[in-house]
C-alpha cells in the first residue's frame, strides 16, 4: 500500500511538473505578445507615449564638430598654378537641435507635421579655439561664378571660423553667404511623418517632406525618392538582415544603412548599423548612383560622384594633406531594436567646392585643371545619458527580463520535477519487483 501511494505521488508529481513545463512554455509566446503590445503601444507618436516624449524634444545634447582645411600655399597656388596643400584645423565644436519641435500638429490621416528650428551655441570646452580663429579657405565667391575679369580678388581668403561657418556679407556679391548661411533663426521641414497609430510599421516614416511626396533636387524618379525616417527613431522590432532607409536633409537625400555588429551601450543591447560604401559611390562602381551625378565634365565623366568623404585617390592627389580615416569618418547609427529608437550616431559630412581652369577670370588663369577643394568636414554626434538609458533599462528592458525569467523559471522546474518524479517512479517501481 506504501509503495503504490509512493508511485502514485511520483506519477502526480511528474503530472505536475509536466503541468508546470507547459506553462511555462504557454507563457513564452503569451509574454511575447503582451511585450509587443506594451512597445507597440509606447512606440505610438501621441501624447502620453515614451516615443512621444522623446521625440518632441532630444533628450541627450547633440554636438556638432568642425575642421577646417587651412591653405598653407596659397601664392605658390595662384603663381604656379601649384597644387593646394592643407592641414586640418579644428575640431569647432557647437550644440545644435537643441531646440524643441515647432508647429506640431496631428492629422486626420494619422500624420504629425513639424519644423525643425535650426540653431548652434559655441562650447569653447570642446574646442581648439575661439570662433575668431582665423583659416584660409577658398572665396565662396568662385561657388557661384561671379569672380570677374579685373575684380580685385583673390581665389583665397582668410576669414574667422564664425564667419566661414554662418555668414559673413561679402564685398562682391553684397549679400551674406557662408559655409551654413543661414543656420540659425531658419526650420529644417515641414516634415510630415506617420505616427504609427494605425500600422506601427510606419511610426516615424516620412510622409511629406517641405509638401512633398518626393525631392525635387535630381530631376530623377530614383533619386528624388524620400524614403524612410528621419533617422531620430524606426518602427519597432528590428530585423538585421533588412537595411534601414532614412532622408537626410543635409545632403538632399535618401541613403540607406546596414547591419554590421550587436553593441553594447551602457548596458543596453544596439544594433549598429553604417553607411555600405556603395551608398555614396561614383556611378562607375554604383550605377543606381548615376542621376546624382550632375556635371560630367568636372566630375570626369561622373568617376568622382560620391565625394563628400573625400575617400577616392584622386581627390587626394589634387588636394595634398588629406588624411581620412575610416573610424574617423564613417557616418553609423546605434539603433535599440525592440523600441527602435536610435540611442547614438554619429553623422559625417565633408564640404566641398569646384573651380577650374578659366581664361576670363584672372586668380583661375593659373589653374590646371578642375579641382574639388575641401572646405570643412562635420561631426555631429549623440547618444543617451546615464539617465536615459537607466530609465530604458527600468522601465522596458528590467519588465522584460524579469518576464524572461519566470517564463525560464516555470519551464526549468516543471522540467527537472517531471524529470525527478519519473526517474523515482522507476526506480521505485523496480525495487518493488
Amino acid at each position: 500500500m506504501g509503495c503504490c501511494n509512493r508511485r502514485c505521488g511520483l506519477i502526480a508529481g511528474a503530472v505536475f511538473g509536466a503541468l508546470v513545463a507547459i506553462l511555462g512554455g504557454v507563457l513564452i509566446p503569451l509574454g511575447n505578445s503582451v511585450i509587443e503590445g506594451t512597445v507597440e503601444k509606447e512606440a505610438v507618436i501621441e501624447p502620453g507615449t515614451t516615443a512621444y516624449e522623446n521625440w518632441v524634444a532630444t533628450g541627450a545634447k547633440v554636438y556638432r564638430q568642425f575642421w577646417f582645411f587651412d591653405v598653407k600655399n596659397p601664392l605658390e597656388v595662384l603663381d604656379y598654378g601649384a597644387r593646394p596643400v592643407v592641414i586640418e584645423k579644428g575640431p569647432y565644436t557647437y550644440i545644435t537641435r537643441y531646440l524643441p519641435k515647432e508647429n506640431i500638429t496631428f492629422n486626420p490621416n494619422n500624420t504629425i507635421s513639424f519644423l525643425l528650428p535650426m540653431g548652434a551655441i559655441f562650447e569653447p570646452s570642446m574646442s581648439v579655439g575661439s570662433e575668431e580663429d582665423n583659416v584660409t579657405s577658398l572665396n565662396l565667391a568662385v561657388a557661384v561664378g561671379v569672380l570677374a575679369k579685373g575684380y580685385k580678388s583673390s581665389l583665397f581668403q582668410r576669414r574667422t571660423v564664425k564667419e566661414l561657418l554662418w555668414g559673413y556679407r561679402d564685398p562682391m556679391l553684397k549679400t551674406n553667404i557662408g559655409f551654413f548661411s543661414p543656420y540659425n533663426g531658419t526650420y529644417d521641414g515641414y516634415y510630415n511623418v506617420y505616427n504609427g497609430k494605425d500600422d506601427i510599421k510606419k511610426v516615424s516614416v516620412i510622409d511629406r517632406w517641405r509638401g512633398k511626396r518626393s525631392l525635387t533636387f535630381w530631376n530623377d524618379t530614383y533619386c528624388d525618392m524620400l524614403n524612410g525616417t528621419d533617422a531620430t527613431s524606426f518602427p519597432p522590432f528590428i530585423d538585421k538582415k533588412k537595411p534601414l532607409f532614412f532622408f537626410s536633409s543635409d545632403i538632399c537625400r535618401s541613403v540607406s544603412a546596414s547591419y554590421v555588429n550587436t553593441m553594447d551601450l551602457k548596458g543596453i543591447d544596439v544594433y549598429r548599423y553604417s553607411l555600405l560604401p556603395s551608398t555614396l559611390a561614383s556611378p562607375v562602381d554604383n550605377p543606381d548612383n548615376h542621376c546624382f551625378c550632375r556635371d560630367f565634365k568636372t566630375t570626369k565623366n561622373c568617376t568622382l560622384a560620391g565625394v563628400p568623404f573625400a575617400s577616392c585617390p584622386s581627390l587626394r592627389e589634387g588636394v595634398l594633406g588629406l588624411n581620412p580615416v575610416e573610424v574617423y569618418h564613417d557616418t553609423y547609427l546605434d539603433v535599440e531594436p525592440t523600441t527602435g529608437f536610435t540611442l547614438r550616431f554619429a553623422k559625417r559630412i565633408q564640404v566641398n567646392m569646384m573651380y577650374g581652369p578659366s581664361a576670363n577670370i584672372t586668380v583661375l588663369k593659373k589653374v590646371k585643371d578642375y579641382t574639388i577643394f575641401p572646405l570643412v568636414w562635420l561631426n555631429e554626434t549623440a547618444a543617451l545619458d546615464d539617465e536615459t538609458a537607466d530609465m530604458f533599462k527600468r522601465e522596458l528592458f528590467s519588465r522584460i527580463k524579469l518576464l524572461e525569467m519566470i517564463q525560464q523559471g516555470l519551464l526549468g522546474a516543471g522540467v527537472a520535477l517531471f524529470v525527478i518524479c519519473l526517474i523515482s517512479y522507476f526506480v521505485v517501481r523496480r525495487n518493488v519487483h
